[in-house]
C-alpha cells in the first residue's frame, strides 16, 4: 500500500539518511537537551554529507517547518530556543 503524501516528512524524521535521531528528541521539554541530543547524533553519524552543525540544525529546522501550523506556540518556543542552544553547543553565535 502506498503511503499518504501527507506523511512523508514524518518518515524523513524517523529514517533520515544523515542522522540517527534519539527516540522522542523533538518531544523533550528542555531546549538544551534537544540540542545536546542533536549534537550527539550529528557527531556520531558517518552518513551525513555536511558538517555536524549544519546537519543537526537542518534536521531541527526541517522538523519545525514540517510541523509548522500544527505546532502549539509553547512547543515552537522550545524548539526555537533549541536552535540557540544548538548554536551554543557548537560554539557559534
Amino acid at each position: 500500500m502506498k503511503q499518504s503524501p501527507a506523511r512523508w516528512s514524518a518518515e524523513v524524521t524517523r529514517k533520515s539518511n544523515a542522522l540517527d535521531l534519539e527516540e522522542g528528541v523533538f518531544e523533550k521539554r528542555d531546549p538544551k537537551a534537544i540540542a545536546a541530543s542533536l549534537k550527539r547524533s550529528a557527531l556520531a553519524s558517518r552518513r551525513r554529507k555536511a558538517e555536524p552543525f549544519r546537519s543537526a540544525m537542518s534536521m531541527l529546522t526541517f522538523y519545525i517547518n514540517r510541523a509548522g501550523r500544527n505546532l502549539p506556540e509553547e512547543r515552537r518556543r522550545i524548539l526555537d530556543r533549541a536552535k540557540d542552544a544548538l548554536r551554543a553547543e557548537f560554539g557559534r553565535k
